[in-house]
């Protein structure tokens, strides 16, 4: 299938698995845009298009996404062969006089929020929490194991578990969660190798907690510092494998979700 030259797809959301369908959409031929909180709460930033609202410029394995404030320059992004990235908490938010001809809710929230599938001709959602036919026209896969990335047209995705996949005997401890709400500082980057309980970084409220490396391992995710976190929010992610480049490669996992995306796209183009 070939997209329609005037067809725009917009991805809610520009998080690591959001950027997966990024790229598999891009090099399908398709227009997007990406739209996003004017705070991104990403954790591996090293691999999101997200990077842009704050940096201005990202680049991702040759793609570069670019932080637009006016259609003029969403436009430009698009006739340099690049993806812009807006601010856009809510659909009336995004820039863009034409209407979009497809929706991806890549903001993986275990819920539909604001989500309706009267949103766009073809809606897609990744992940739990969304119903074909209530919410959207095709869910995605997101739970690792041989339904990753599978495209759905009926029914919903695996119900969410509350931990994420198993990596070496490492699941619900790789992801780590701030105790308390207050404004997060680290001492650590992406990319660092450090052992169990190193003292990572610290969320600074009344008082300030520490946070602890949970095992050795490679640091691959942190939420951007400064940034004000809630209790329970996911602010980092640690590798027990060394291997330093997984922190400038898209996942497996989003690279698989990407690509039940434009399945879905091209069987709901052509019914």
């Amino acid at each position: 299938m070939q997209p329609a030259p005037d067809d725009i797809v917009l991805v809610r959301g520009g998080g690591d698995i959001a950027t997966g369908v990024v790229w598999r959409l891009h090099h399908a031929g398709f227009r997007v845009v990406v739209a996003e909180l004017p705070k991104p709460l990403t954790i591996r930033r090293t691999v999101a298009v997200s990077s842009a609202v704050v940096s201005g410029q990202f680049d991702i394995e040759g793609l570069t996404a670019r932080r637009c404030d006016d259609e003029s320059s969403v436009r430009s992004c698009w006739h340099l062969g690049e993806i812009p990235v807006v601010v856009a908490p809510t659909l009336g938010d995004v820039p863009l006089s034409q209407p979009m001809s497809s929706i991806i809710d890549c903001r993986l929230a275990k819920q539909p929020l604001d989500s309706s599938i009267n949103d766009a001709d073809i809606v897609i959602a990744l992940g739990p929490g969304f119903a074909v036919g209530t919410h959207c026209h095709a869910v995605v896969e997101t739970m690792r194991g041989h339904r990753l990335g599978r495209a759905l047209f009926s029914g919903m995705a695996e119900p969410n578990t509350g931990s994420p996949g198993e990596i070496e005997g490492k699941s619900a401890d790789r992801v780590m969660r701030s105790h308390q709400a207050g404004r997060i500082d680290w001492s650590s980057e992406i990319g660092d190798w450090v052992e169990e309980g190193t003292v990572l970084g610290e969320v600074v409220a009344e008082t300030a907690t520490p946070v602890h490396a949970p095992f050795t391992g490679m640091v691959r995710g942190l939420i951007a510092a400064g940034s004000q976190v809630s209790a329970g929010l996911k602010i980092a992610d640690i590798d027990p494998r060394h291997d330093p480049e997984a922190c400038s490669q898209i996942s497996d996992k989003a690279l698989a979700v990407g690509g039940g995306v434009v399945e879905a796209l091209h069987r709901l183009s052509v019914r």
